[in-house]
Formats: C-alpha cells, sequence, structure tokens
C-alpha cells in the first residue's frame, strides 16, 4: 500500500506514519509540510491508495483541494485527519469527495479502525460529531459509534447502525426535519448522515439512496 501524508507539523507526520504501519505491514509513505507540496507528489507518477490530509495546512485552498486530490489520484480514498470536530468541516469534507473525516483526538483504536470501514467502502464520521440527541445515540459514540454494524448484512460494510436508521426513514419519505425529531438528532447531524450514506452507496440524491438496495419484505 502507497500512503500519503500531508500535514505541516514533522512530529505529527512521524507519529502517524508509525501508526499506519500497524495497518498494512509493507506500506510505503510520503510526506508533504503543505498543500502545493502535496499537489506535486499526487501529479508525479506514484499512484497512491490513501491520501491522508489536514485542513488549512500551508497553501489549502479550501475544501475543493480534497476533490483536487482525488482528481489526480482517483483510485486512492482521501480521508481528512484534523483537529477540528465542527460539524461543518466534517459536512464540508464528506461533500468533496473525502471517504472519511478523523479527527486528531481520535485513540489509535479508532483510527485504524476508521480507516478499515474506510477500505471495506464505508465512510467513517466521527463519533464526536454525532455525541447528541439520545441515550442511545450517546451510547453508540461512545463505542465507536460511528463504525457500528447494521441489522441488514447486505449493508454491513457501508452504513453505520445510525445511517441504515436515516436511510430507513427516507425510504418513507421524511424530511430531514421529521428524521432529526425521530431520532433526537440535529439537523445538521441529520445532513452529515445523508452526505456518508450517498457517498457509501454510490448515489447522488435522496430516490437513489432508497432505490439502493430492495426494502425488506413484510411477512
Amino acid at each position: 500500500m502507497r500512503i500519503l501524508i500531508g500535514d505541516d507539523h514533522v512530529l505529527f507526520r512521524e507519529g502517524l506514519r508509525r501508526l499506519l504501519e500497524q495497518l498494512k505491514e509493507g506500506s510505503t509513505f510520503d510526506e508533504a509540510s503543505g498543500f502545493d507540496e502535496m499537489v506535486e507528489r499526487c501529479a508525479g507518477d506514484v499512484r497512491y491508495d490513501l491520501i491522508l490530509t489536514d485542513l488549512r495546512m500551508p497553501g489549502w485552498p479550501g475544501f475543493a483541494g480534497i476533490q483536487t486530490l482525488r482528481d489526480s489520484q482517483p483510485d486512492a480514498k482521501v480521508v481528512v485527519i484534523s483537529a477540528s470536530e465542527a460539524h461543518h468541516d466534517v459536512r464540508e469534507a464528506l461533500e468533496h469527495g473525502a471517504s472519511g473525516y478523523i479527527p486528531k483526538s481520535s485513540s489509535v483504536k479508532i483510527m485504524l479502525s476508521a480507516l478499515d470501514l474506510i477500505f471495506s467502502g464505508g465512510v467513517y464520521v466521527p463519533a464526536t460529531v454525532l455525541r447528541e440527541g439520545s441515550e442511545s445515540e450517546r451510547s453508540a459514540a461512545a463505542h465507536g459509534g460511528g463504525m457500528m454494524p447494521p441489522a441488514d448484512p447486505a449493508l454491513e460494510q457501508l452504513l453505520t447502525q445510525r445511517q441504515r436508521e436515516v436511510l430507513d426513514r427516507l425510504r418513507e419519505g421524511k424530511s430531514n426535519k421529521q428524521i432529526a425529531h425521530e431520532l433526537g438528532l440535529s439537523e445538521g447531524t441529520v445532513k452529515i448522515h445523508m452526505t456518508a450514506i450517498f457517498k457509501s452507496l454510490g448515489v447522488r440524491n435522496r430516490t437513489q439512496a432508497a432505490m439502493a438496495f430492495p426494502q425488506p419484505t413484510q411477512s
């Protein structure tokens, strides 16, 4: 596996590199201290499997930078690793093509589990962003709720339990406001789930998401 790490802090890059050596034995690494350097590396002959990028590093052009990296390396998973845990940063990153958003405050176990989920085809949303609403939501988040497997085996590697609950209500024709009320979430959190669902299922809108998998038949 070829991995590119983009961050302007040398110590963080070195620590992340040592951590990722646990993910895939024999991985090779490149590093960049700024966005322009990342773009230069991505434009070369090397094909990356994973690109990890910080936000607001030197030269960072905004979230459109994620799409720039994806255009240069279409087969790579682009994952944001940032100190920010703001809802709007998570949503913007996912909407611009990131395969996941991992806060720098995450534990080693959570970070490795998140990357495993991403390579299985899912989208990782940080549990800290989802810690609101009902006690069941908080409990799920505390146990890595951003990666809890859904009840439907067909979606096990794609959607979290909460995302499946959102998808079920989407199929019922409910609005984001209605879904938020029923699940005890904010509309902002529902929007983050929607973005992750669309990306995981490879669809662009609510109608396509609703049709992506057959609903279970009622006996």
